[in-house]
């Protein structure tokens, strides 16, 4: 039987970057107003995780984008997981 699944591969799907994360007491966090550092647990040069839903499918480093317009990009250097969060 011929698997009619071709048509999902035009569908956009949502890609969520991980820079870090940041663990305020909520003392700290009531506190933040504009212009208010909040420390990730990464360093710049550390790698940035791509996830579908809550899979991890990919690594990579962020970077500004070729095209001029100033925004961030991430240049993959590790994928896994991308065929079985496609299934």
């Amino acid at each position: 039987m011929p698997s009619n699944t071709s048509g999902f591969k035009d569908v956009p799907i949502e890609v969520t970057i991980s820079v870090g994360t940041a663990r305020p007491t909520v003392k700290e966090l009531l506190s933040l107003d504009e212009n208010a550092i909040l420390t990730l647990d990464r360093r710049i040069s550390d790698p940035v995780e791509l996830y579908i839903g809550d899979k991890l499918i990919a690594r990579g480093e962020l970077q500004e984008a070729d095209d001029e317009t100033g925004q961030l990009a991430v240049r993959l250097t590790e994928v896994s997981g991308l065929a079985g969060a496609a299934e």
